[in-house]
């Protein structure tokens, strides 16, 4: 068997099911919004080149950007028949693998590359000691290599602790390496840099791996797929794929208030499904992100559009919660009319948007009684993002037929 083939035949099958439905979100008026934001992205940025704040962090800002270095993901289009049909080829299985692990990692040191690239002309004119370009981005490319390597070793590995432990190492080694890069000189940093290096790619062999980790490769194919087409989702229907469902005890308690009757029926199973899926994830680190940025540029208006995109994508997370039992049979046999679902739903963004969006907002209070006025401004405009999102999630409600009941 042609493994090689075998993946590229997958992968070109995948995406030819997304490809028709890329139409339909052009046609929703995202790639206008895109045109709009990147003009006014590059009139800002041309304004702050030209009028520099002399207290930029500009090295906290740079470790920002460069900290998702350390994130991985491959595609390797495996499904559950793989582990008995592709088993006996598993001593061969590497061929197969080899397109996903070098897809796996060249896009993101594009992406990388080019972030670091458009930031460097505020990094050498605000740095007080700029490390070369070139040499930069040389650093960043073999630290993504380092940790895409890193990545697929924590994929293989038999104990999911061990594999989680590997995964925060990773990480944190991440935000070690690039801070001495940016914050100590070449010839300190690099010794460093090399010295810590090596030890990882040493402790990476320490535990015991499989050949081929199927049942976690092919759990999380189906996770990245899913996250595919629920990003196609906020603008068109699309089918629904398995989610992972993952226990968080901690926020259990979040909808324990929600009495039990027919009407808090839905709310009660939106705000489970949030709680066990992976919006849940995303809102908390983007909250966690938000907050760091926000802090950091909360004293100018940059701050304010800052706090109000991050609401955006929040509720776009939370939105998402809209797909998720829309072709439930469940839903169909208990006595839920579809109004009282829509409303429920409605009722659950503003309930996790809210709060989100006052969240974000504390950092302004640290600017004190100065300019008070418009901080309390900036808190009306995410009240009003929240309810922006509440009314185009209730417009899609009506436009999807949601609102009549079934028949």
């Amino acid at each position: 068997m042609d493994l090689q083939n075998l993946h590229k035949e997958r992968r070109v099958a995948f995406w030819g099911q997304v490809l028709p439905y890329l139409g339909y979100v052009i046609q929703s008026g995202l790639a206008v919004v895109f045109g709009f934001a990147l003009i006014a992205f590059a009139a800002w940025y041309t304004s702050l080149l030209m009028h520099i704040p002399p207290d930029l962090p500009i090295r906290w800002i740079m470790l920002i950007v460069a900290i998702p270095i350390a994130h991985t993901s491959f595609r390797t289009y495996l499904n559950a028949a793989d582990i008995v049909f592709l088993r006996p080829q598993e001593h061969a299985m590497h061929q197969y693998f080899k397109a996903s692990r070098i897809r796996g990692v060249v896009y993101k040191i594009f992406g990388l590359l080019l972030l670091t690239i458009i930031l460097w002309p505020l990094y050498i004119r605000s740095d007080a000691a700029p490390k070369p370009l070139l040499l930069t981005l040389l650093l960043f490319v073999l630290l993504k290599l380092l940790f895409s390597y890193g990545g697929w070793q924590e994929l293989r590995m038999v104990s999911v602790g061990g594999s989680v432990g590997y995964r925060l190492l990773r990480w944190v080694l991440a935000v070690l390496m690039v801070a001495a890069w940016l914050w100590q000189p070449p010839l300190h940093s690099l010794p460093f840099i090399l010295l810590v290096g090596v030890v990882y790619v040493i402790v990476l062999r320490l535990p015991v791996k499989l050949l081929v980790a199927w049942e976690k490769l092919i759990r999380t194919e189906g996770m990245q797929a899913a996250r595919v087409m629920r990003t196609l989702g906020w603008f068109v229907d699309v089918p629904a794929l398995t989610q992972r469902v993952t226990p968080r005890h901690w926020l259990s308690w979040l909808g324990g208030n929600i009495p039990w009757n027919r009407r808090g029926a839905y709310r009660y199973l939106l705000f489970k499904t949030f709680l066990r899926t992976e919006p849940a994830g995303i809102v908390i680190r983007l909250g966690i992100l938000g907050l760091l940025i926000i802090y950091i540029t909360h004293a100018s208006w940059i701050g304010i559009a800052v706090y109000l995109f991050f609401i955006f994508l929040i509720g776009v997370q939370i939105t998402s919660l809209r797909q998720y039992h829309k072709d439930s049979l469940w839903l169909q046999l208990y006595p839920i009319p579809a109004h009282s679902r829509r409303a429920s739903f409605l009722d659950f963004v503003v309930r996790l948007t809210l709060p989100a969006a006052v969240v974000l907002w504390l950092p302004f209070l640290a600017k004190g009684t100065e300019d008070l006025l418009t901080t309390l401004l900036t808190l009306v405009g995410g009240v009003l993002v929240v309810f922006l999102i509440r009314g185009a999630q209730a417009k899609k409600w009506r436009l999807d037929g949601q609102d009549e009941e079934e028949v």
